[in-house]
């Protein structure tokens, strides 16, 4: 069955990380995108691996983590659509410093780092690749202060809001195990806030659909301001 072409511009062209990059580099940037689909726990790249690409998400959700001496997995980010990752073996390594596996089903654009080494040659898609690079690192720091700054009841409905944005109801496909790594806690911990939040008729989650009190996020803005 043939693929179905994806609109790589319109994804480069909504996302927050490429807001503010010029027009003729969003084009330059669509032009080399090569679509590749990864089926759910199958993984793009493993820690160590030589590194060839960088990323973009299309669709679905990807997690990133490190593998600690003791062999235990510590969760960095979980990716959503429009973001990048993998982008530092253009850089400063050539193999991936972390392992990158799909959540669920999803739809990546993959960026050789040959043709993006192309495009660098020009100052005006180079101020703009740069930039676009300091928005995420800027991301990055923004990301320390929530797992630092926040509980772990905080950091739930806070990853709720990015994947998903603000409504009463949210289509979940990803794991309750998945899920506390993204907000920074185990698994336990995650099963003891969903009980509590249940009884507190904070939110029901029934089957693969999680629901929020009503006027929840008026008291939420008040519980965080």
């Amino acid at each position: 069955m043939a693929t179905m072409p994806f609109d790589a511009h319109k994804l480069l062209k909504n996302s927050d990380f490429f807001n503010g990059i010029s027009e003729r580099s969003i084009r330059s940037l669509a032009a080399i995108c090569i679509p590749k689909r990864v089926e759910k726990r199958k993984y793009v790249f493993m820690e160590g691996e030589e590194g060839h690409s960088m990323y973009i998400l299309a669709e679905g959700g990807i997690q990133l983590y490190k593998t600690a001496a003791d062999g235990r997995e510590i969760v960095i980010k979980t990716i959503r659509a429009g973001e990048i990752f993998g982008e530092v073996v253009l850089f400063e390594e050539n193999e991936y410093p972390v392992s990158a596996v799909a959540l669920e089903k999803s739809l990546l654009l993959r960026l050789p780092r040959q043709q993006i080494d192309c495009l660098l040659v020009s100052d005006s898609f180079r101020r703009d690749f740069i930039g676009m690079l300091m928005r995420k690192q800027r991301y990055l720091a923004d990301r320390i202060l929530y797992l630092t700054g926040h509980d772990v009841e905080e950091r739930f409905f806070y990853f709720l809001e990015e994947q998903f944005g603000r409504r009463q109801e949210y289509p979940i496909s990803l794991s309750k195990k998945d899920i506390a790594a993204a907000i920074g806690t185990i698994p336990e911990t995650f099963s003891r806030l969903l009980l509590r939040l249940k009884e507190e008729n904070k939110i029901r989650w029934e089957e693969d659909t999680l629901s929020v009190a009503e006027r929840f996020w008026e008291r939420f803005d008040s519980r965080s301001g």
